[in-house]
């Protein structure tokens, strides 16, 4: 399982990089990386199509470890997927913005 800091998805991120946020629907409402995609851990298997291929996929969720688990399905379905570790808590505690709503 390959993981990467928050440091090395801010500096993606600015670059378009492609988020998947794997939390649930009230977790994601409460702050999430800009323009992160929503796909619940429990739907991520099923909806693997709706991720790019193209590029490195940052796979996030609360604290590290539902993102752990995406990263291996997305990288068994031929993406190059990457956990981050401490997720969005991570995320926030390192001043990076955050969407909320």
């Amino acid at each position: 399982m390959r993981e990467v800091d928050v440091h090395t998805l801010n500096t993606a991120w600015t670059g378009n990089a492609t988020v998947v946020d794997v939390r649930e629907d009230f977790e994601h409402a409460r702050g999430r990386v800009p323009g992160a995609m929503l796909i619940p851990l429990g739907e991520l298997a099923d909806r693997v199509h709706e991720v790019p291929r193209a590029g490195r996929v940052f796979v996030i969720c609360a604290s590290g470890n539902r993102s752990q688990m995406g990263s291996m399905i997305l990288a068994q379905a031929g993406h190059d997927a990457v956990s981050v570790a401490g997720g969005t808590a991570a995320w926030a505690r390192s001043g990076y913005p955050l969407e909320r709503g």
